[in-house]
């Protein structure tokens, strides 16, 4: 419980930093920090991301605190990796986790959660245009966008048997080469409950609300944007609402060597209506999603193999009053456990169809032992 009440302490400081800038006007964003919405892992990517009542690993710590202390972990730390090039090889996503015990009971755990989408060499023209109109070449430089997340995350097993709680603080960093920045903090909070085959998970994230504090150098472009006509942004703080996670599973034991595991979540958003939502109102919107798993054991009963599918993105857009469409991306993927490692692959679609933006996504899992 120390790590919690540090995590709060923390969270308060930087809180009231933060906003101690009077210059900084506060603004809820629905789509705040929407990088932290892809999701870690190959093996998640191949099941819909719904890991909600399942992740028992190291990616627990991204996808449900609570499943640090699972049925997967073999009390050793563990190390995870993960790369990603999406948007047609334009956006690169990397993520790395790792966990361990902080007793020798294994009822407590500890883990680290890092996470970073960006683009790189993104050309600066700003000052390409010379005053008297010509153009210099060597003006031009290049600067990158990136999104950063570090979570620190606590697992506990209570003392009602199959029911874990956990927390994440989480630090965010978000820069846009010398032109602007943010700071932000938040808390997530989760339960995981496993009863025989049945699963159940639930995820409250930002319960206390997240807050990004933009700070613009203007330093940088107030001249180039005057002379344009184009408007100077301002520094402001946005705000990220509470959501909730809510996920089940079923293990079915197939034969000796064959288990089936069937897994649902669903993505709760309460700050107003959101287009995309399959079903959506003012006061609540959902965003289902579901996936499957087919594990084979060797004849040490260690599973080794396992075929994935799921589908996300379950959506019905309305284009106009006469126009709409329904869309789904289905995911695959395949895994292997080789002594101390495990290899993920996934083949997920995260863009839409019209454009084909399919991506190969790879981690990797490593038990220390």
């Amino acid at each position: 419980m120390k790590f919690l009440h540090i995590s709060i302490f923390v969270f308060a400081a930087l809180l009231s930093l933060s906003l101690s800038a009077q210059e900084k006007k506060s603004e809820a964003r629905k789509h705040a920090n929407e990088f932290l919405n892809i999701g870690v892992g190959a093996r998640a990517a191949a099941m819909g991301n719904a890991q909600t009542a399942i992740a028992d690993d190291v990616t627990a710590g991204y996808w449900n605190p609570a499943g640090l202390v699972g049925d997967g972990f073999s009390g050793t730390p563990e190390l995870s990796l993960q790369h990603a090039a999406y948007f047609a090889n334009i956006a690169n996503y990397n993520y790395l986790g790792f966990s361990l015990p902080v007793d020798s009971s294994n009822q407590r755990r500890f883990g680290i959660t890092m996470i970073r989408l960006g683009i790189d060499d993104i050309p600066n023209t700003l000052q390409f245009r010379d005053p008297d109109g010509s153009f210099d070449v060597d003006k031009i430089q290049s600067f990158s966008v990136s999104d950063f997340a570090v979570m620190f995350s606590y697992s506990w097993q209570t003392r009602v048997p199959g029911l874990s709680l956990g927390t994440n603080a989480k630090v965010i960093y978000r820069g846009a080469g010398r032109f602007a920045n943010a700071w932000g903090i938040g808390l997530d909070a989760g339960l995981r409950y496993r009863r025989k085959g049945l699963s159940l998970g639930l995820v409250l994230r930002d319960f206390t609300q997240t807050y990004t504090a933009w700070t613009f150098n203007t330093e940088t472009f107030q001249q180039e944007f005057i002379n344009t006509g184009q408007e100077i942004p301002a520094n402001s703080v946005e705000i990220l609402r509470p959501s909730a996670r809510l996920g089940v599973a079923y293990d079915l034991k197939l034969s000796r060597r064959l288990r089936l595991t069937l897994t649902a979540d669903a993505d709760m958003f309460f700050d107003g209506k959101r287009v995309s939502s399959l079903i959506r109102s003012e006061g609540f919107n959902l965003d289902p999603h579901a996936g499957l798993e087919l594990g084979y054991r060797d004849g040490n009963g260690r599973e080794i193999v396992f075929l994935r599918g799921g589908f996300y993105n379950l959506q019905y857009l309305e284009l106009s009053e006469t126009d709409a469409v329904s869309e789904i991306f289905p995911t695959a993927g395949v895994g292997f456990v080789l002594r101390n490692f495990t290899l993920d692959y996934a083949l997920a679609n995260i863009g839409d169809f019209s454009t084909s933006l399919t991506s190969h996504i790879v981690s990797l899992k490593f038990f220390i032992k």
